[in-house]
């Protein structure tokens, strides 16, 4: 080929792209070195205006016998514990003092003693309109607490039926004063809270608490607490009760006194049931408004609490029981032996 040809444009063409390609990657290697060189600055200008500061200086850790080699065994973490840390006593003005007690055990919720186990009784009516009205009572005022919200408030009714301030069957509890636009025991049952339709869900699971309750189950955190009311409501018996505990949404209270003793519920729960639902005919106005939550309060006495059966009068003294005959039996009395085994145990003759 001869080499002093004219070029053809092809040939131009490509030489130019070339030239193009080349000073194209010559410009990407200067743009890179000048994006280097900016930015070893401006990652050290970082760390720059950030102050100094001291560290304390560390302290040597002694290592615990079984960290150090040829003293360790099998449970030896166990062996070297610490003891328990001695509890300091706390800053109190005016040189008062306070007993180490009241700082090993912090305040708790006067719950007081738990509940005796109330079992439904009678006939197979009874138990299905216990059941269907404690359900009613726990859904209706605790469907949305858990179950422990749930199960305390069955124990507050199971606690109304021991006691003898309030009638004895669980149903007459429930719809006490119900029969009235207000006054009644549980507000459901007269402010038109039972025309809501349960859901289904919702009443198998307070149908299931009520069948554990009235089964003996008792919910031991509430105590003996026969009343309670919503963190919403402050009611004018708050103050003259005892609270107990809160679960959930509600505030839980026992009667101080005589009437939140033990041997206020009698527990005599024996069936007799009524139907279950509003009342529609009018109690007395005692037995409409129930007991009075103050007055109960203030009593000092199982005599000023309504229902508490009186004190067993005494039992006249029994008489002496006649001594028993002596016995006949022909075994020797203590430190006697018969002349018979009077050489027991000797040598027959000395060796």
């Amino acid at each position: 080929m001869d080499q002093t040809a004219r070029p053809t444009l092809q040939m131009i063409l490509a030489e130019r792209r070339r030239a193009r390609a080349a000073r194209r990657a010559a410009l990407v290697r200067r743009l890179g070195v000048l994006a280097a060189v900016l930015a070893v600055p401006a990652l050290a200008a970082e760390t720059a205006f950030e102050p100094e500061i001291a560290q304390a200086p560390s302290k040597a850790t002694q290592p615990m016998g079984f960290e150090t080699p040829g003293q360790s065994f099998p449970g030896s973490a166990f062996y070297y514990l610490e003891e328990a840390p001695v509890v300091t006593a706390a800053y109190t003005p005016g040189g008062a003092t306070i007993d180490s007690a009241e700082l090993a055990s912090p305040a708790r919720p006067e719950i007081g003693p738990a509940a005796a186990s109330l079992v439904a009784m009678g006939s197979g009516g009874d138990m299905v309109r216990a059941q269907e009205c404690l359900a009613t009572a726990i859904y209706y005022e605790a469907a949305s607490e858990s179950d422990a919200g749930q199960r305390a408030v069955a124990q507050v009714v199971l606690n109304r039926v021991a006691h003898s301030a309030w009638p004895n069957t669980v149903c007459g509890v429930v719809y006490q004063g119900s029969a009235r636009r207000t006054g009644c025991q549980f507000t459901f049952t007269c402010d038109g809270s039972l025309a809501r339709r349960p859901s289904r869900g919702g009443w198998e699971r307070a149908s299931r608490i009520a069948r554990a309750a009235l089964a003996g189950s008792v919910y031991a955190p509430v105590g003996l607490s026969t009343h309670y009311h919503t963190l919403a409501v402050n009611p004018y018996w708050a103050p003259s009760l005892t609270r107990t505990t809160v679960i959930g949404a509600h505030v839980f209270y026992r009667w101080p006194g005589a009437a939140g003793q033990s041997a206020a519920f009698v527990f005599d729960y024996t069936g007799g049931e009524p139907q279950p639902g509003r009342a529609t005919t009018p109690p007395s106005l005692a037995q409409a408004e129930g007991p009075d939550p103050v007055a109960l309060a203030q009593a000092t006495s199982l005599a000023e609490v309504p229902g508490t059966p009186p004190t067993a009068p005494q039992s006249a003294p029994t008489a002496t029981p006649a001594p028993a005959p002596a016995s006949t039996s022909l075994l020797p009395s203590s430190g006697a032996v018969r002349s018979e085994y009077a050489n027991s145990g000797r040598w027959i003759e000395r060796p």
